[in-house]
């Protein structure tokens, strides 16, 4: 168990008891309906960050640059689900830490991000190599000639 996840209880302990002695079984049931409004409007969040997801195809964003832009550290992974609208294409097997996962773009740019423990940890922008344009061709004189 982490640390954060001993100060939350400890936090919701010492809460419930101040609930408790301010208004007795009434400040329990205000503190109780706190708790389920926190976790109704997560839930709620939560829905419809996966509906719009679901209406996208897996491992898409409109632009990779852009998301580049967007991302920090320590980013939760449904906020970074939310940013592209898209789950990423899984790229580390089930189950194992780092979960590395991909969007790209329809020019083939792709972000690459690792989360550790469901945040953020790294990400990467790579970018398609630009394809040598082929010389334009040069007019001839005689050419440039006739033409006037």
């Amino acid at each position: 168990m982490s640390w954060k996840r001993i100060l939350t209880l400890a936090i919701a302990a010492a809460l419930g008891a101040g609930a408790w002695r301010a208004g007795g079984w009434a400040g329990l049931a205000l503190a109780a309906s706190a708790l389920v409004l926190w976790f109704l409007l997560y839930y709620t969040r939560l829905i419809q960050v996966m509906k719009r997801a679901a209406d996208r195809p897996i491992g898409y964003v409109g632009s990779a640059v852009m998301l580049n832009a967007k991302l920090k550290p320590r980013q939760a992974l449904l906020h970074v689900i939310a940013l592209t609208q898209a789950l990423g294409e899984r790229l580390s097997p089930e189950g194992a830490e780092p979960e590395v996962y991909r969007w790209t773009d329809p020019g083939g740019s792709h972000v690459t991000a690792e989360f550790q423990g469901g945040k953020l940890s790294q990400w990467r922008l790579e970018r398609p190599a630009a394809e040598p344009q082929p010389p334009a061709p040069e007019e001839s004189p005689a050419s440039a000639t006739r033409a006037s």
